[in-house]
């Protein structure tokens, strides 16, 4: 019998922009098909034992064809799993969703599409952009920057978009800026129009680079600045001045990895996140009961002296909790301490 296919937006970055039901199709997933633009701390939310393959586009070179991603989530499907096709964004916005999804309706597996918040508008948002406002601009356009010009020429009416919308909005569009800018001033933008380029939107890399369109290309060039990234046309971007809420924040641009046991991290995760920063779980203790019978007697007998000590301490959390584990194995409680202080 198949499977089932999930194919789902992960968000913009931040791991915690995933949605709800994008979470829960995670956690119930004998394998996830992820790629470059997907958080990798989504993966934690993964059942033990359950398949990870990482399937990750770089501009230059790719760990699969689209084709073999398509066949993959196939093959997975008819191995009687359920898949997560886990893609950056949203997957109907320049993911290639209606691939996948044909391929898998061609072999009648059930698959459904999970939308994700896409970093056309989040991205901006993170960087203090509204891709609207109400005395800039009314309207937006979401357009592709990845193509080579002769295709993007193809596929995009320069002469009707650049002035279609208040904000323009360009995707993986930065080793094309140069053209997208010509274009567009060439079509009627005033070459004084406000561009701004976001990287890594929502994460600790985050990266912003503001222009005009008759600047853009050369300070890109000086400033090295790389994909991935949003690319923002419009007045909306004069806003971000006063609107860059989270440069603001103490651990802006702060990744920290985080040691402690996974039971015991969220309290400090939770706090890391609320000041900015991007937390990493990464435990490196594992506590466990004595395993040996020698250890499980020694304990047994300290604990059958409970009542001549005076003082009892604890020197951590785990201490405490295996401490009370111990007494109820033996059939004991805190009446033990009744002479401790």
């Amino acid at each position: 019998m198949a499977g089932k296919v999930y194919l789902v937006g992960a968000g913009p970055g931040d791991a915690r922009l995933i949605t709800i039901k994008g979470k829960e199709c995670i956690e119930k997933a004998d394998a996830v098909v992820y790629d470059r633009l997907a958080s990798p701390r989504l993966l934690r939310w993964m059942k033990p034992g359950a398949k990870k393959v990482y399937v990750g586009k770089l501009p230059d070179r790719h760990t699969m064809k689209q084709d073999e991603i398509n066949q993959l989530l196939v093959d997975l499907a008819l191995e009687g799993k359920v898949v997560v096709r886990l893609k950056g964004g949203d997957p109907t916005i320049f993911g290639r969703v209606g691939e996948e999804a044909e391929l898998l309706y061609r072999n009648g597996i059930p698959y459904e599409i999970v939308p994700g918040i896409t970093s056309a508008i989040s991205v901006p948002a993170y960087a203090g952009i509204p891709v609207t406002h109400r005395e800039h601009a009314s309207s937006l356009s979401i357009i592709t920057g990845h193509e080579s010009p002769e295709k993007l020429d193809r596929m995009i009416q320069w002469d009707k978009v650049t002035n279609a919308t208040g904000t323009l909005i360009f995707m993986m569009g930065v080793a094309k800026i140069g053209y997208i800018s010509r274009q567009l001033i060439k079509h009627g933008r005033p070459p004084e129009t406000p561009v701004a380029l976001i990287r890594w939107g929502t994460r600790a890399e985050q990266d912003t680079l503001t222009a005009t369109l008759a600047d853009i290309e050369e300070k890109v060039r000086k400033a090295d600045f790389q994909p991935p990234a949003v690319i923002v046309v419009g007045q909306v971007v004069l806003q971000r001045e006063h609107l860059k809420w989270a440069e603001r924040l103490p651990l802006f641009g702060t990744r920290i990895l985080v040691t402690r046991a996974r039971s015991q991290a969220s309290t400090l995760v939770s706090q890391i996140e609320d000041l900015g920063g991007e937390p990493y779980e990464f435990p490196v203790i594992d506590t466990i009961m004595p395993s040996s019978e020698h250890s499980r007697l020694e304990v047994q007998q300290a604990l059958g002296k409970l009542n001549i000590y005076h003082w009892v301490f604890f020197t951590s959390v785990n201490g405490v909790e295996f401490f009370f584990r111990h007494l109820k194995e033996q059939g004991k409680d805190i009446r033990s301490l009744a002479s401790a202080e």
